[in-house]
């Protein structure tokens, strides 16, 4: 494909452009720090060939299935997995020109600037890609994922991540990240603690996650106490394997502080299944201010993920399962739902709990004035439908009068798809390096604070925030 333009995403007045320039030129080969993400920690544990093409730009990534079906082709033709584990079409070569020939589709998006940069900047391609290029362009990927060059480690290690945190139930027993520990490999690969499944009473198969809780962690998880002290032990063994944080998916921001009594009684109809949908939702609320105290004993950053309207499609979710392209956004309370939280503890300076929004609404009204007083908040990067370019400048314009740079926590691309990871980075350094180039230029920043800021933003916030 052509060369990619060195000025994307700068502004075109020609001083703020190359000030943009000089400002990314000091920050775009910073080590990558990921700090929350969905790689499977199984590819850096066999560190084995990517399969083809197909399954490591097409299969996995939602981001690029969800707009295919959204102009009639189907999951099965792409090679998504049902269910129950059948993969329809596996024919990765099929796949792929089925991929090329709705590349169109993608225009303007961002996943066309991340495939594009991945073609380039990782396989070397040129042309453009389509249908009359799509078998060369698979043929060549397919050669040099045959090559150990291209592994998952030596991929990990070229892209110059220097921590990357995936994201596992409590239920999972860490054994990719045990065969990572054991090996002599240096890359750092941790996890992170996603207790959906055992904290939403809503989660299919919720009491039998239960009982898996209680048998990991060696304790009777079906009372309140040893429900808690499960958690509590989980939450340490995932901590030998590095984790720095939790991760909670809900689908709204509500917290509770409810008293003991209550909690249990939520907690008794939750294993028996007849809590009714309000129930349920303060039973996850009041989980996080639970989840928040814990974190005030063991240190593990939590991060709330609210607002994905998620599975949207109850056919898809049938066939399919989950993270199939069907999460919508939708909107989102902070002020009132987090403060039975933020009564409890959202004044421990020692406490770090990071709030993402699919609301953009909220950014300017609600998140970043939280942010701007409470010390225990920081604001999480603009996440999932806005890790765009335009998504990204518009969280550094709504957020940074009330909450300013030091209450976020740089970048997270919390993705799935691994070439994609640099890709993302690079254009979330792209739009800060503009963003405070217009500063200095409408002079709200001194120049040498720019750079200052840039470094702060690309690398040591992420750090920082996340403990790493």
């Amino acid at each position: 494909m052509p060369e990619l333009d060195k000025y994307r995403l700068f502004p075109t007045e020609p001083s703020v452009r190359s000030l943009s320039a000089e400002i990314y030129s000091t920050v775009k080969d910073l080590p990558i720090v990921s700090p929350h993400g969905h790689t499977d920690p199984r590819w850096y544990a066999e560190n084995a060939a990517f399969p083809d093409p197909a399954q490591l730009f097409v299969t996995p990534d939602h981001y690029v299935f969800r707009m295919l079906f959204s102009q009639g082709v189907s999951l099965d033709a792409l090679g998504v997995p049902h269910a129950d584990g059948t993969r329809v079409e596996t024919d990765g070569r099929k796949i792929w020109r089925l991929f090329a020939e709705n590349f169109h589709l993608f225009r303007g998006t961002p996943s066309r600037m991340w495939l594009d940069h991945s073609f380039r900047e990782v396989f070397g391609l040129t042309g453009r890609f389509g249908p009359d290029t799509a078998d060369a362009f698979y043929d060549h990927i397919s050669d040099c994922l045959a090559k150990p060059e291209f592994r998952p480690r030596a991929l990990f290690d070229r892209f110059g991540i220097e921590t990357i945190a995936t994201t596992e139930s409590p239920l999972d027993d860490l054994r990719w990240h045990k065969m990572i520990r054991d090996s002599d490999w240096n890359g750092n690969v941790v996890t992170a603690y996603r207790p959906d499944p055992v904290v939403d009473p809503e989660f299919e198969g919720f009491a039998e996650n239960i009982e898996k809780l209680g048998a990991l962690a060696g304790t009777d998880a079906t009372t309140w106490d040893g429900y808690l002290e499960a958690h509590r032990i989980r939450r340490a063994y995932f901590k030998e394997f590095g984790a720095t944080s939790s991760d909670h998916g809900h689908a709204t921001a509500r917290t509770e502080n409810l008293p003991r009594s209550e909690a249990v009684a939520l907690f008794e109809k939750a294993l028996k299944g007849t809590c009714t949908p309000e129930e349920a939702d303060a039973f996850r609320g009041h989980m996080l201010t639970e989840m928040a105290r814990m974190s005030l004993d063991d240190g593990l950053v939590l991060q709330i993920h609210p607002g994905s309207r998620r599975n949207h499609s109850a056919p898809m979710m049938e066939l399919f399962g989950r993270d199939k392209g069907f999460d919508i956004p939708g909107r989102t309370d902070y002020v009132a739902a987090l403060k039975p939280m933020l009564d409890a503890v959202g004044t421990e300076p020692n406490l770090t709990i990071i709030l993402f929004t699919l609301d953009e609404t909220t950014y300017a009204r609600e998140l970043a004035p939280l942010a701007g007083v409470y010390p225990a908040l920081r604001l999480g990067p603009a996440w999932w439908f806005h890790d765009s370019a335009e998504g990204m400048r518009r969280f550094r314009e709504m957020t940074t009068e009330t909450a300013g740079f030091y209450n976020t926590v740089g970048f997270n691309d919390d993705t799935r798809a691994f070439c994609s990871i640099p890709a993302r980075h690079d254009v979330a350094r792209r739009v800060d390096s503009a963003y405070l180039a217009t500063l200095v230029r409408t002079g709200r920043l001194a120049e040498d604070e720019a750079f200052e800021v840039a470094q702060d933003l690309a690398y040591r916030l992420v750090k920082q925030a996340y403990k790493l």
